[in-house]
């Protein structure tokens, strides 16, 4: 490696972190003024599509599903509680485990937001097989960055 390379290994134009993070907070923004109309956070959208995928779940596998720690996701689940969209009630075997459902109202969100993918998709000048492929791209990316950091961790 040439002195030149090294020094450019340092450049923040040459961070594939940066650029992972650049992009995600633009994709975001896009997401910012769409979310408004339905009144939700990016991260309350997050859980409600889980929900709107398969509902009635515990709350750990809608943090599993999210990648986000207990904490974290019974914040939202409260305030979408509040909102009426959702309910939280903990089952009666197991007193530990809380199992989250759609309201009526959560449930009607959903045709609402079906609007949001394809305005997605045009904002990123995606079609449907570059959408497809991103997302594979970053799904490779997040297993292998996972991979990396469990063994890391050995």
């Amino acid at each position: 490696m040439t002195e030149s390379d090294a020094r450019n290994l340092l450049l923040l134009d040459e961070q594939a972190c940066f650029a992972l993070y650049a992009a995600s907070r633009a994709v975001t923004d896009v997401y910012r003024p769409l979310l408004a109309e339905l009144d939700l956070t990016y991260p309350q959208y997050l859980v409600m599509l889980v929900l709107w995928e398969r509902d009635n779940q515990p709350i750990k596998q809608i943090g599993a599903a999210l990648h986000l720690d207990y904490g974290t996701v019974s914040p939202l689940l409260k305030r979408l509680e509040a909102r009426g969209l959702v309910r939280r009630e903990r089952q009666a075997d197991d007193e530990r485990s809380v199992v989250v459902s759609l309201t009526p109202e959560g449930v009607a969100m959903r045709e609402r937001a079906q609007e949001i993918p394809p305005a997605i998709g045009c904002a990123l000048g995606l079609d449907d097989q570059g959408r497809r492929a991103l997302i594979d791209l970053l799904r490779d990316v997040t297993t292998s960055a996972r991979n990396s950091a469990t063994k890391g961790e050995d």
